[in-house]
C-alpha cells in the first residue's frame, strides 16, 4: 500500500512524520517537557513519570532489539543503523506521546480540547508509524510490536508509579504526623 503513493512530496511528508519520534527529537522533547513541568507544582509528579517512562522505554527498546536481533529491510530509503525489532520510533514514541495523551486526559477539564489533543497526537502516533513503513526502514510487524511494547510498557510503568506515589505520600503524611506531634 505505502508503495502505491510513492512521490517526492509524500517522502519529505513522512520523512517529517519520522522525526517526530527520532532519537534527535526524542533526547530532547521529554527533557524540555520535564523542565516545563517542574515550574508548575501541580505538574511535578508528571514530570517524573515523563523523565522515567522516556528512559526505561528506550532501555528496554534497545534490550528487545539485541535479544530479537531482527535486520532492517534492505529497501530502506533512509540510511538507519541498528536493528529492526521492535520499532524504536512506534515503542518509545508510543510510550511517549501515550503519556502525553494520559496527562492531557487527566488534566485538562474542557472536553473539547481535551479531545482535540488526544485526537491529535493519536494521529501523530498513527502517522509515526506509517512513516516507518513507508520509509521502508521497518516492516509493518515492527511498528506494531513497538506500538503494543511501548503501550504496555507505558501502562505498567503508570500503574507502578501510582503505587509508589500513594505509598510516597502516606508515608510522607506519616511524617509530618510525627513532626506536629513533638
Amino acid at each position: 500500500f505505502a508503495a502505491s503513493h510513492r512521490s517526492n512530496d509524500m517522502t519529505r511528508l513522512m520523512r517529517f512524520f519520522s522525526f517526530f519520534a527520532s532519537a534527535d527529537y526524542l533526547l530532547v522533547a521529554p527533557a524540555l517537557l520535564v523542565l516545563v513541568m517542574a515550574w508548575f507544582h501541580s505538574l511535578r509528579w508528571y514530570a517524573l513519570k515523563v523523565l522515567v517512562i522516556a528512559f526505561t522505554c528506550t532501555m528496554l527498546n534497545q534490550l528487545l532489539k539485541r535479544l530479537f536481533e531482527r535486520p532492517r529491510p534492505v529497501t530502506a530509503m533512509l540510511e538507519q543503523s541498528g536493528l529492526s525489532f521492535p520499532s524504536g520510533h512506534a515503542m518509545i514514541g508510543g510510550s511517549f506521546y501515550g503519556l502525553l495523551i494520559y496527562i492531557i486526559w487527566r488534566e485538562v477539564k474542557d472536553p473539547f480540547w481535551r479531545w482535540l489533543w488526544v485526537c491529535l497526537l493519536t494521529l501523530l502516533l498513527l502517522l509515526i508509524g506509517y512513516s516507518r513503513i513507508y520509509l521502508n526502514v521497518h516492516y509493518a510487524t515492527d511498528v506494531l510490536a513497538g506500538y503494543a511494547m511501548g503501550i504496555i510498557w507505558l501502562l505498567v510503568t503508570v500503574w507502578l508509579m501510582k503505587k509508589l506515589e500513594r505509598w510516597y505520600f502516606v508515608k510522607l503524611k506519616s511524617l509530618e504526623g510525627g513532626k506536629l506531634k513533638s
